[in-house]
């Protein structure tokens, strides 16, 4: 296979992904929806203006893992080797996240198209202000939504709920590796 490399490994949520071999045409999210078979993270635009595809990427800086959203219609997936990606399916582990809560109890979504890519940012933001690296105030919300569009609710309800989440303890969903 010409356009085939040698090798791909992260974790997807708890499992661990092994392929001896992929497309290096293959996108994080045609591998999600595909052949993980999560269609939580939803494909809008195709080229990371909507952020319907939202899903957090770990990867170890100076010793600790950290959580960035990335647009998964875009990114290639062989630039995710060797690193943990969560998907709104496994956030939910075994009760909601306190994003997906927040977002409920605010009326933070109406058509709910675009609520999978704004949790999972949110959820990243919530990871940061749990370990101390972020404040959940409206400037800061308003950055971390810059890349997520919501044609229905208005951002209203949705910062409401960012607000709300943050000062909820953080979930375990999130791997705390460090060397």
């Amino acid at each position: 296979m010409a356009n085939a490399r040698s090798e791909f490994r992260c974790l997807l949520g708890p499992k661990t992904i092994h392929r001896s071999s992929f497309d290096v045409h293959q996108t994080l999210l045609d591998f999600i929806r595909l052949e993980a078979r999560l269609t939580g993270t939803k494909e809008g635009c195709a080229e990371g203006d909507c952020g319907a595809c939202t899903v957090l990427v770990g990867r170890l800086h100076d010793g600790v893992l950290q959580y960035e959203p990335l647009n998964a219609c875009i990114v290639p997936l062989a630039s995710v080797d060797s690193t943990h990606i969560l998907t709104v399916e496994h956030l939910a582990d075994p009760e909601p996240h306190p994003v997906q809560q927040a977002m409920a109890h605010e009326h933070g979504s109406q058509c709910g198209f675009c609520t999978p890519g704004i949790v999972m940012s949110l959820a990243g933001l919530h990871d940061a202000c749990a370990k101390g690296q972020a404040a959940a105030d409206t400037d800061t919300i308003n950055d971390v939504l810059a890349g997520n569009l919501c044609r229905c609710t208005g951002y209203g309800p949705i910062i409401s709920a960012a607000k709300s989440a943050c000062t909820q303890p953080a979930p375990q969903v999130f791997l705390s590796l460090q060397t």
